[in-house]
């Protein structure tokens, strides 16, 4: 019986005459991992983990605006007093001549505080970068995805299609996405969802964002059998992060912040466990497990090698606000306050440069940005969301280790991957 095997061919390396490891041409170029590149290196058991160089760029995340159509209670814009505006030509050609002169050229992502499709030239906007020759993404609330706009988007060659749905009911949906209806989102999906061309994988692909709370977990599997109907191929789940006081009652994730068994550390006992079923025989046991004190590791992953890293560096990307400003990721263009162990804390925006003045690459090589990111590859802050809080600790200004060389990350939830973008 010939059995096919859906695993992809293994990449191999090489070790030379002095020691010196050649790395096949694809994969190098890949990871940027250009010559004279530094590389951080992490040892474990039996491997070496090789980041991605800080000088590596691979996506932009463009925010056409912060306005919308929506109230969601899940939103920043609940809790800030900030001008909303919309992105000029100007900058948005900035950004694109920024984008033509380097090389590789990074991926792109429309998305941001507001809603993209909100602005009426972002779709030709994602035009122009897929001329470029590069993947670009768009998220949505899909309220505007009308016949014309899927027509559009799907003409203009977009490669993938977020939306978000925060509710499997139109009761539920409507309880955190207030403004918009249920029935009207996955109409316009699965209409988008014919209109594609043929073909195993028709573009624009689909993929579905949920945030996690209190009122909506039980809706998740709905959600993804949901998303079926209409193609999704990708589903991100999030937990929230309260923007306002009420909203800490939803939180999903309030011993999980506290507990030391997430972080990877050589002092604390090793627990290994297998793939097993997690369903009512298990659960009870499995989560007194997972929160024993001891280093977890699943099928040999550790739990806690997600922790105290912060995946925008990680990754390579940065973010144009709607004015301009570049900030190192989309949760520092803006200032905003949430809230963390009972108390707020409030994030100010950190700006690095802005495209009208300088071009995407200067500020993405400046000495000062580099210093930054590799700081944050060190990720040496204070563990402000495991301990119980201080003075220091209700901004991203300072912290307790005397990092005082803001933004400090500390309480960062998306460092410690309980809040994720997709």
């Amino acid at each position: 019986m010939n059995v096919l095997s859906t695993k992809q061919t293994t990449a191999w390396a090489e070790v030379d005459e002095q020691g010196r490891l050649i790395l096949p041409p694809g994969v190098a170029s890949q990871y940027g991992l250009n010559p004279g590149s530094r590389v951080r290196l992490d040892e474990g058991h039996n491997f070496v983990r090789m980041h991605r160089p800080v000088t590596h760029l691979t996506k932009v995340y463009i925010e056409p605006t912060v306005a919308c159509n929506l109230d969601c209670i899940t939103c920043f814009r609940n809790a800030w007093d900030q001008p909303i505006g919309r992105m000029t030509e100007n900058t948005f050609e900035s950004i694109l001549n920024g984008l033509k002169k380097m090389d590789p050229i990074p991926s792109v992502y429309f998305g941001g505080i507001g809603e993209p499709l909100f602005h009426q030239k972002t779709v030709e906007w994602i035009r122009r970068v897929k001329e470029l020759g590069v993947k670009v993404e768009l998220i949505t609330n899909g309220t505007i995805l009308t016949e014309k706009k899927s027509r559009e988007l799907i003409d203009a060659g977009l490669d993938v299609l977020w939306v978000s749905i925060d509710g499997a009911t139109p009761e539920s949906f409507a309880d955190v996405r207030m403004g918009a209806e249920l029935p009207l989102i996955l109409g316009n999906l699965r209409r988008l969802f014919k209109m594609r061309g043929g073909g195993h994988f028709p573009k624009p692909e689909i993929g579905v964002a949920f945030v996690a709370m209190k009122r909506n977990i039980n809706d998740l599997p709905k959600i993804i059998k949901m998303g079926h109907t209409f193609g999704a191929r990708y589903f991100s789940v999030s937990n929230v992060q309260p923007a306002t006081a009420d909203m800490q009652d939803d939180q999903l994730y309030k011993r999980t912040i506290r507990n030391i068994a997430y972080l990877p550390s050589p002092v604390l006992p090793k627990l290994s466990l297998p793939k097993m079923d997690f369903n009512e025989d298990t659960q009870a046991a499995l989560t007194e497990a997972f929160n024993s004190g001891c280093n977890v590791s699943f099928a040999g992953n550790n739990w806690g090698g997600a922790n105290d890293v912060c995946n925008f560096v990680e990754s390579g990307t940065m973010s144009v606000a709607w004015t301009g400003d570049v900030s190192p990721c989309w949760p520092l263009m803006h200032t905003h306050t949430s809230y963390l162990h009972g108390k707020p804390r409030v994030s100010k925006k950190h700006v690095i440069g802005n495209v009208r003045e300088s071009s995407l690459e200067e500020i993405w090589l400046a000495p000062e940005y580099l210093a930054y990111r590799e700081r944050l590859h060190n990720f040496v802050f204070a563990p402000c969301t495991f301990c119980g809080g201080c003075d220091l600790s209700e901004t991203n200004e300072e912290d307790c280790l005397g990092n005082d060389i803001a933004p400090v990350c500390g309480g960062c939830l998306w460092a410690q991957g309980i809040v994720q973008c997709p």
